[in-house]
């Protein structure tokens, strides 16, 4: 006679099934959410094919930009050998027709996939505006035409950056502020990651200016591979005012020489070495559960 097994058992049994069953559901949902946004992505980026964007290890972060499009993130987390140096942010993309910093993140990631030592805590976002660089003509601001890298918080408040943007730049559409800041999804998501992981620096891509721009606190990387610093200012509204001025988080903004086409690889090889040995110097070592830093020595920290 067959053994009868337990009823506790046999729920037992049932439930490591159904939650089995749902895990693999999940990741057959996942896996089809990244075919299809690879797929539309690449798109909007040449050059970049479907299976390389998904080889790439991105994954949804949950927000979504105002045409619902993922915005994708990747995280290279502590390794159990090595407490990290420092939590580092990399942003590319913010406005969608700067497609080289997009391809100059993805390049920087491709680094991190094979030399990822744990010396710092990563949280790499490739494309913030997939909307403005989805656009049959790509376009700086996203879908609500908003410049996401004036719609950060602001200790002038919204009505305060607005009328900044109407008195200095002749009411320019390119560098629309929004109404509100923090007010359009992407922008919103930007905040929140940064309450969150608490970055310890940021490094922001744009193009064209050809330059190393730097805010916030700290010892300026005076050249990166053959991008040399010049202080633009930060403007209300900006990644570098929010982050580098009101938080106290020292942000790296590298404006590379073209908007399209991404440096050569051994420049990329140059400033990314050039990056590290900074990030290194520059940021203080501390607890990877404490708040932004609002000081930064220049002794300091030493390769990625």
């Amino acid at each position: 006679m067959t053994a009868m097994l337990p009823r506790r058992s046999v729920w037992g049994i049932i439930c490591i099934l159904s939650f089995l069953l749902s895990v693999a559901a999940s990741a057959t949902a996942d896996t089809h959410t990244m075919t299809k946004t690879c797929t539309t992505l690449c798109r909007g980026l040449p050059g970049l094919t479907p299976a390389e964007c998904q080889k790439s290890g991105l994954e949804p972060s949950g927000a979504f930009s105002n045409n619902g499009f993922p915005i994708l993130i990747k995280e290279y987390p502590p390794v159990r050998s090595r407490k990290p140096q420092a939590r580092i942010l990399v942003i590319g993309g913010t406005h969608g027709d700067e497609p080289a910093s997009v391809f100059t993140v993805l390049n920087w990631m491709q680094k991190l996939d094979k030399y990822h030592s744990g010396l710092f805590h990563w949280k790499v976002v490739p494309l913030l505006n997939p909307d403005g660089l989805l656009k049959k003509k790509p376009t700086r601001t996203n879908a609500r035409g908003v410049d996401l890298n004036r719609n950060m918080p602001s200790p002038l408040g919204g009505r305060g950056v607005y009328q900044r943007w109407a008195d200095k730049t002749d009411r320019d559409t390119r560098q629309f502020p929004g109404l509100k800041p923090a007010g359009e999804p992407e922008s919103k998501w930007l905040v929140k990651l940064i309450q969150e992981f608490k970055p310890q620096a940021i490094i922001s891509v744009h193009a064209p200016l050809n330059i190393v721009d730097f805010d916030g606190p700290g010892p300026a990387p005076t050249q990166l591979g053959r991008l040399r610093l010049r202080r633009l200012g930060n403007f209300p509204g900006t990644l570098g005012n929010y982050a580098g001025e009101v938080l106290g988080v020292p942000v790296v903004t590298l404006e590379l020489p073209s908007d399209s086409t991404p440096p050569s690889s051994a420049e990329l090889n140059a400033i990314w070495t050039d990056l590290v040995r900074w990030l290194k110097a520059g940021i203080p070592v501390s607890h990877p559960d404490s708040a932004p830093a609002r000081k930064v020595t220049s002794q300091g920290v030493a390769a990625e």
